[in-house]
């Protein structure tokens, strides 16, 4: 079978039905990570993303890191499960490695619908009996929290930690991304967080023009959101300090190396908690 990137990647860890010829958006994040779970054309359209942003692999870097310091701010105010969404492929770093080195009983639901990532989570997480991974879309809320439920590793009368990390980007207008956020933030309880990063077209503008016609290759077109969208999208929860703001400035770590300019973070990222 061929694509537009030469013979197409058939290997034994590849889901059947998966077509290695299209690339997506969570193997382009796994690629520009450093990681091993993605095939020619995933790299072709990275390549391509490189020529429009040459800071992606930073960017990449950058909003890992801020998952981390999200995932730890919220174990600090109490949490100790989280429902990540969009979680994509594993890699160094995840949100149940990550919470556990705090909170050794946390609690870890991940969602993707991508074949590839959805394996690799099972594989990952197949000896854990405290973290789990449903393949859903994460844009259907009640399919997701019903899923979510039935694991039986959620207590929806305690605060869970909403983790939309690098994903809402993918979010088209005519899905109602409010609405959807809602939807979640309305099923859990007070206390509960919500950690959120997404690009924007605010901060560097022709690049993320760049961005968007790549992304039209992909089966994960990109819809980048100005500040002031980003911000609605925390209705319900008060946002902390220092607000929604470029990935680097998210309370950057005692000792972290300055960032010449943050706005080439190309991302804004906060965390708030219901009220």
């Amino acid at each position: 079978m061929e694509s537009g990137c030469g013979v197409v990647e058939r290997t034994s860890w590849v889901p059947a039905g998966v077509d290695t010829g299209l690339p997506s958006a969570a193997r382009l994040y796994d690629y520009l990570l450093g990681g091993g779970h993605n095939f020619a054309a995933d790299r072709a359209l990275a390549e391509r993303f490189l020529l429009a942003q040459p800071n992606a692999r930073a960017i990449a870097r950058l909003n890992r890191a801020f998952l981390r310091r999200a995932v730890l701010h919220l174990i600090d105010r109490g949490v100790r499960q989280f429902l990540d969404l969009g979680s994509g492929i594993p890699t160094v770093g995840n949100v149940h490695e990550i919470a556990r080195r705090s909170a050794p009983d946390a609690r870890v639901v991940y969602v993707d619908f991508e074949d590839v990532a959805v394996a690799h989570s099972r594989l990952l997480l197949e000896d854990d009996p405290l973290a789990t991974i449903l393949q859903e879309d994460m844009t259907d809320p009640t399919a997701v929290l019903g899923a979510a439920r039935g694991t039986g590793l959620l207590d929806f009368d305690r605060p869970i930690g909403l983790l939309m990390v690098g994903v809402f980007h993918f979010v088209p207008p005519e899905d109602d991304p409010a609405g959807v956020v809602a939807a979640y933030r309305d099923a859990v309880v007070p206390g509960s967080g919500l950690a959120l990063s997404q690009f924007t077209s605010d901060l560097q503008p022709a690049e993320m023009a760049g961005i968007v016609e790549v992304m039209k290759r992909s089966m994960n077109p990109m819809y980048p959101r100005t500040h002031a969208e980003i911000t609605d999208l925390f209705a319900g929860f008060d946002v902390v300090e220092p607000g929604v703001v470029p990935l680097p400035l998210w309370r950057p770590e005692e000792g972290a190396p300055d960032t010449d300019d943050p706005a080439r973070a190309g991302i804004f990222a906060g965390v708030g908690l219901k009220k």
